[in-house]
């Protein structure tokens, strides 16, 4: 495996970065998780440009520009010979002193990783996934905006920690006035009465990308899609439940918190929904050849 830094591929076992670094020290840094299929770079301008957006809201200044952090992720997909994988895109504060101020940081470093990676077992897609919701807030919306994507995710980290500790694999995370925010590394999303529904941005929700291609496929299944204050309650009594995530794609969710979603199997929407979804990626994008 080749690993891009700061503008050379290397070894894994030659990918180092400074521990002065305050993407380490402190998780001052940005990154975007971005999927290939079939060689091609799923959304890609789209990635790119919440990686823009969530430097500039941390005043982080980008050593590439668009086309050449494109360039940079579409050469790393062909030197490491893949055609479908996973993308991790991170951007670091750079080397500085031991503390808070950025003053004197730099310049960042531009970690680009291609690799295979596999979220949940193929079954859980068929058969569908079973979340529950844990103590662990998701962060106020107010005081850290959940539409950076920020390299500190210890937030969601300990939410995971507890739903695997009592046997899940997803958590689901409330906000501070106990509304549904997302998933640990997933957005959420019922459909209840006809009606899609998923928790708005400021509920604490990631802008996901894959959220948004979930909006856009309801469209064309004429859906109504709404995005309004959810509780568990609503989770609890919808027909049907799915989650979306770069990662995860768009998977079923057939229970949350003990309480059988619909008859307990992925609904009939949502299997309409994946199977677009999976379409969608093959076409949605930039091709590899096209960055030759």
């Amino acid at each position: 495996m080749k690993i891009y830094l700061n503008g050379d591929f290397v070894a894994k076992e030659d990918a180092k970065i400074s521990v002065f670094d305050h993407g380490l020290l402190y998780g001052d840094g940005v990154f975007e998780g971005i999927r290939l299929y079939d060689g091609c770079v799923f959304k890609l301008d789209e990635h790119l440009e919440r990686l823009e957006y969530s430097a500039k809201a941390i005043l982080l200044e980008l050593p590439l520009n668009r086309e050449q952090m494109k360039k940079a992720v579409c050469d790393t997909c062909r030197i490491n010979d893949m055609q479908n994988g996973y993308v991790r895109l991170v951007v670091t504060r750079g080397p500085g002193h031991l503390g808070l101020t950025p003053d004197g940081c730099g310049p960042g470093n531009v970690i680009i990783i291609a690799d295979d990676i596999q979220l949940y077992p193929e079954e859980l897609y068929e058969k569908g996934l079973k979340i529950i919701s844990v103590p662990t807030r998701r962060i106020n919306s107010s005081a850290l905006p959940p539409a950076i994507k920020s390299l500190n995710y210890l937030n969601n980290i300990l939410a995971k920690i507890e739903a695997k500790k009592v046997g899940f694999q997803e958590a689901l995370m409330l906000n501070d006035k106990g509304e549904i925010a997302e998933c640990t590394g997933d957005n959420v999303f019922i459909i209840a009465k006809g009606i899609l529904y998923t928790p708005p941005l400021d509920a604490g929700s990631l802008r996901g990308i894959t959220r948004g291609a979930a909006i856009d496929l309801a469209a064309q299944l004429e859906l109504p899609c709404r995005e309004q204050a959810l509780t568990r309650y609503d989770l609890w009594t919808a027909d049907e439940c799915f989650l979306t995530g770069t990662a995860a794609e768009v998977i079923p969710c057939v229970e949350v918190d003990h309480r059988q979603v619909g008859d307990g199997t992925p609904g009939v929407m949502t299997r309409r929904l994946i199977d677009l979804f999976r379409k969608m990626v093959l076409s949605d994008g930039v091709h590899l050849n096209e960055q030759d």
